[in-house]
């Protein structure tokens, strides 16, 4: 077992004081050995949690034993539902138990671990996550993605980082294989997104700091991604996939933190607004979010006109299987006029950019993405 704990630092400024918070984690299958005494750190005696079906199964063995024979009283156990909606988030909020607990415990992908991140903003909870599977960054962000009961884009919530992070790699070896494919997908978009996003430069500290740090989110991806979706594939926790783990939920997780402020966004752009303008056009099929941003990706370097890194994420897509074409995500040319109406309404279109958007630009590199895919 590791463990890390990053304490908060503070920036100031003649004018303003901004304060940074960044999630203590451990990383190991006996990481809920920690549990109670990360609980104590709070004065913490009282906790819910929460997540998906799986994820608590999954989950909720090795938390109730670190548990037993402690002071720490579970109030609740709870599925939270399939989507983090404005429904869902309510149920959390209404609950009770989750009203009088020290600590909300959440459980699973990036929509369960959302949903609860969401609701504690208004229930003034401290909130620990466990990552089910390494879909996403969400275990370790101070952003939440919340959705229209259509499973359409809401929007975004910004509650705060969570306070730590449980990362078992044998648990998220022994989740589906898919979300652990998605995962690599995602995560393929932190580091050329925010090199864009930051690409005019005159970054302040925090902000390059995030860049710096944007810089390490590939090459693991490259390295151990293959043989980690190997691994997930038997159910073997091994180092590779710790390595995956690690890097979405920490290193991914991190810089969306350090390159989130209120006074400036650099955390996602072309990748995501590709991701976000596709949650509204109807189609047949179910596509993961990690599946359509890496393709969204593919979109990004043909946007920046970065023919090398296309090639090569492009390859790489191709070797994990990873969507680099838009029939591979339900979508075709004639969709692309829709894709840029939707994607006006992005965060991304609006902040995520060194320049301002176009719809030609962004219908052209779409369909050059698409057309590159094709040749593979």
């Amino acid at each position: 077992m590791e463990q890390n704990t990053c304490k908060h630092f503070i920036e100031r400024k003649k004018i303003a004081m901004r304060t940074i918070g960044m999630s203590d984690y451990t990383v190991g299958e006996d990481c809920f050995d920690e549990l109670h005494g990360a609980l104590a750190e709070y004065g913490a005696t009282k906790v819910a949690i929460i997540g998906g079906k799986r994820a608590l199964a999954a989950a909720l063995p090795g938390i109730e034993a670190a548990l037993a024979g402690t002071d720490v009283e579970i109030l609740e156990t709870r599925v939270y539902g399939t989507n983090s909606t404005r429904a869902n988030i309510a149920k959390v909020l209404n609950s009770p138990a989750c009203q009088e607990v020290d600590v909300l415990i959440a459980c699973g992908g990036g929509k369960a671990l959302d949903t609860v991140k969401t609701a504690a903003i208004e229930l003034k909870k401290i909130v620990f996550t466990v990552p089910t599977i390494c879909s996403n960054c969400s275990a370790a962000t101070a952003i939440a993605v919340v959705y229209n009961d259509d499973g359409s884009l809401e929007g975004y919530s910004y509650p705060n980082r969570p306070a730590h992070i449980f990362i078992n790699p044998k648990i998220i070896a022994e989740a589906p294989a898919e979300y652990f494919w998605a995962g690599v997908g995602d995560a393929l978009s932190k580091q050329p997104e925010v090199e864009y996003a930051t690409s005019a430069g005159n970054l302040e500290h925090t902000a390059d700091l995030g860049l710096a740090l944007a810089h390490t989110c590939s090459e693991p991806l490259f390295t151990y991604g293959v043989k980690g979706l190997e691994d997930v594939r038997q159910n073997l926790s091994t180092e590779a996939v710790k390595q995956i783990a690690l890097d979405i939920v920490v290193n991914t997780g991190y810089v969306s933190n350090l390159t989130n402020q209120n006074d400036y966004y650099y955390n996602s752009s072309v990748a995501h607004a590709f991701y976000n303008a596709t949650c509204s056009i109807p189609r047949k099929g179910t596509y993961l979010h990690g599946e359509v941003v890496s393709l969204g990706v593919l979109v990004l370097f043909a946007y920046t006109d970065d023919t090398e890194n296309l090639e090569r994420y492009a390859a790489f897509n191709k070797e994990m299987g990873l969507p680099v074409t838009l029939e591979q995500v339900g979508l075709s040319e004639s969709d692309i006029p829709a894709l840029c109406e939707y994607a006006h309404t992005t965060n991304e279109w609006k902040q995520g950019n060194p320049e301002p958007f176009t719809d030609e630009k962004f219908a052209a590199a779409i369909k050059a993405a698409d057309a590159y895919g094709h040749t593979l």
